[in-house]
């Protein structure tokens, strides 16, 4: 698919569905810093679009993004950030669980993790929860650029281990010099479709 629209809709401290969140949905999810508005910017080629931070946890409420006029890209607030204090992570965990349970437009996740590092308890964890939710998930492995090509299968080891995923089934990323972003806009392609075609098959059964 090629992205050619990408506009800001709004953003939510709490998550409902009125006009015009009315479409279906991407969420882009993963702890503070792991690149969450840097992929959504490199994703639709916009530098500006989403706005990025070097401080984590600047993310605080879900933003909504305009996608050709068809889907929404959501991008969640990370997670982690120990900085935050108790009650801030138990808004922004409230906040989160509130948008998985309640969005009926939901159609996939992309669950971000940086490729240097072992994936984190909450990254597991994240994991654990859409298969218990049954939420199809995709896991990115951001900040490929940040490590040698040769290194990057080795880096995929513990991340394939701990998430439960097989490495083919891993998106490797880089926002700086786009890795990875044809994989991830043939993916949503693929997403799109089979959404359509199960709404299609629901109109029939009506």
């Amino acid at each position: 698919m090629e992205i050619k629209s990408a506009s800001f809709v709004t953003s939510l401290a709490q998550y409902h569905e009125n006009a015009p969140i009315n479409l279906p949905q991407l969420a882009v999810v993963g702890k503070s810093n792991v690149g969450k508005s840097s992929l959504i910017n490199a994703l639709c080629n916009r530098k500006k679009l989403c706005k990025t931070s070097a401080t984590p946890g600047k993310t605080r409420l879900i933003n909504v993004f305009l996608i050709n006029d068809q889907f929404h890209l959501v991008d969640l607030p990370g997670y982690g950030f120990a900085k935050v204090d108790k009650k801030e992570k138990e808004r922004w965990g409230a906040m989160m669980d509130h948008y998985f349970q309640d969005s009926s437009l939901l159609m996939h996740v992309l669950l971000l993790v940086d490729i240097r590092h072992d994936p984190t308890q909450d990254d597991v964890a994240m994991a654990q929860y859409f298969r218990q939710m049954d939420i199809p998930f995709t896991v990115v492995a951001t900040k490929a650029d940040k490590i040698s090509r040769g290194a990057r299968m080795k880096q995929l080891a513990p991340i394939c281990r701990q998430m439960l995923v097989q490495p083919w089934e891993v998106i490797v990323s880089s926002s700086e010099d786009n890795t990875g972003r044809d994989q991830l806009l043939e993916l949503i392609d693929q997403i799109l479709e089979e959404d359509a075609a199960a709404q299609a098959s629901e109109e029939t059964k009506e």
